[in-house]
């Protein structure tokens, strides 16, 4: 196992397909002082395939782009495995039936928290792969939040006591 800091934080994205929600986790991620992001699948990278910076993700990540270390993944399951080889606690953000109250969560650093795709969530797989698994108790008649919105509340909670 390699040494890691012990308060490092990452977030991985897991098929993420809008590149403002991505843009927006950038910045809240920033704000957060996320190590690194881990943009898996189908998410959008702030450099395209050609090698382009995508003005469409720097105009919400607003530079938090450039300033978080950041690396494609083509399989989230792979990411998931060697973090926790490394140490990391996964934290996936999705309503499940193993789902806690995201306030009642005992964090654990090193910490990687996995949020998913905007529609289906994320892959039963890669679920069972977290060792905890957080939601937003919902209140009103929506069943969910953004993504990008949902990263906001979540970290600012689970990672509230290390800010």
């Amino acid at each position: 196992m390699s040494k890691v800091s012990k308060m490092l934080k990452v977030v991985i994205l897991d098929n993420i397909r809008s590149v403002y929600n991505v843009g927006s986790i950038f910045r809240t991620s920033d704000a957060l002082g996320i190590d690194k992001i881990y943009l898996c699948g189908c998410t959008p990278a702030p450099i395209d395939r050609f090698g382009r910076a995508r003005q469409d993700l720097a105009k919400v990540a607003l530079g938090a782009e450039k300033d978080i270390a950041w690396e494609y993944c083509a399989d989230t399951k792979e990411i998931i495995k060697k973090l926790k080889k490394e140490g990391f606690q996964i934290i996936a953000v999705e309503q499940d039936k193993k789902s806690v109250d995201f306030k009642k969560l005992k964090v654990k650093y090193p910490v990687a928290i996995v949020m998913g795709n905007e529609v289906g969530g994320i892959d039963k797989k890669t679920l069972v792969l977290c060792d905890k698994i957080v939601e937003i108790p919902m209140i009103g008649k929506k069943e969910s939040l953004n993504v990008s919105v949902s990263f906001g509340i979540a970290g600012y909670q689970i990672l509230g006591g290390s800010l």
